[in-house]
């Protein structure tokens, strides 16, 4: 996460952004800082920032609990509320160690560095401290809870699209470990699916950490993504351009129809609207034909004949339509 930044600030929004607010904010953003683009040094780290904010401020969820928690909001338990969490800041800053509070687990008391892992206490995530834990019973000051753990998820771009379920395996210098991992449709790169439990793990009888799969979104010659909108290459005839057409234009989905209207000129982009990748949290990205007039690299003789007279018929100078 982008440290001490917060991220309706990262994205120029105001905190009561609407959805398709955030969306142009995020585009916007993205088409100056992609790296493809911009060579700034400070580019690629500007854009990961952004792409982060947009990932959490396009999921609803995300987004109700990044509100509630703010920069903590990943690593609070599901089960604690917003309530909570403010009194136990509170308390947090006004006398240290020792905060309690309730939760869904029963009536005893929580203190709150069992749950946080002592994020109130300048030790940062990860880290336990003695303390009364979930029995009452005080723990060890050597128990240390499990690191969380990351490694990449590389899937091609129909993979991202459809998802499922992958067995993964992972090696290391402890040997190999194999992981059930369901990938939710529409995964966009940078996304991050969590394994709980299945980090490092704790000593002293602490907890583990959880693991996370950082997806990233391979390279493909048929399409570019930009979070959830597809770009797609749709070569044209000149005929087709100049009469307009009904052509068929791949899709992760498979085959789709675009209307190209007549006039239509190279680089324009023909939108097909929630043909883009899905997204279960919200609406889904679209899917734009980027069109390409092409022109045969030989000519027959009666195509040659065709375009001659069609060169003596036309007055269209389109070094003049500017």
């Amino acid at each position: 996460m982008a440290e001490g930044r917060d991220f309706y600030e990262i994205l120029g929004i105001g905190r009561d952004a609407k959805a398709d607010e955030i969306q142009r904010a995020y585009r916007e953003l993205a088409r100056k800082l992609h790296p493809d683009v911009n060579k700034d040094p400070t580019a690629e780290e500007r854009f990961k920032e952004v792409s982060e904010a947009y990932d959490v401020l396009s999921d609803p969820e995300m987004r109700r609990r990044y509100d509630a928690f703010g920069p903590d909001f990943r690593r609070v338990p599901d089960d604690v509320s917003p309530e909570d969490y403010a009194r136990a800041r509170a308390g947090a800053s006004g006398g240290g160690n020792g905060v309690r509070f309730t939760t869904s687990f029963g009536d005893e008391g929580i203190d709150l560095d069992e749950i946080f892992g002592g994020m109130f206490d300048g030790g940062g995530f990860g880290r336990s401290f003695g303390g009364r834990g979930f029995g009452g019973a005080r723990r060890d000051w050597g128990s240390v809870s499990g690191a969380d753990q990351e490694t990449e998820l590389v899937l091609s771009v129909e993979d991202a699209y459809r998802g499922g379920h992958r067995t993964i395996t992972l090696s290391g210098r402890d040997g190999s470990r194999t992981f059930e991992v369901d990938v939710p449709p529409g995964v966009v790169d940078g996304q991050r699916i969590r394994l709980r439990g299945q980090g490092g793990q704790g000593s002293g009888g602490a907890s583990p950490g959880d693991l996370y799969f950082v997806v990233r979104i391979a390279p493909d010659s048929r399409y570019r993504v930009e979070r959830r909108d597809i770009f797609v290459a749709l070569p044209l005839t000149p005929w087709e351009a100049a009469l307009g057409a009904s052509v068929a234009v791949d899709t992760p989905d498979g085959e789709a129809k675009v209307r190209v209207p007549a006039g239509t000129s190279s680089g324009k982009q023909l939108r097909l609207r929630g043909r883009g990748m899905p997204n279960p949290n919200g609406a889904p990205g679209d899917l734009f034909a980027e069109v390409r007039i092409m022109v045969p690299a030989k000519l027959t003789d009666a195509e040659r004949r065709l375009f001659e007279e069609l060169a003596a018929a036309s007055t269209f100078d389109p070094r003049r339509q500017r």
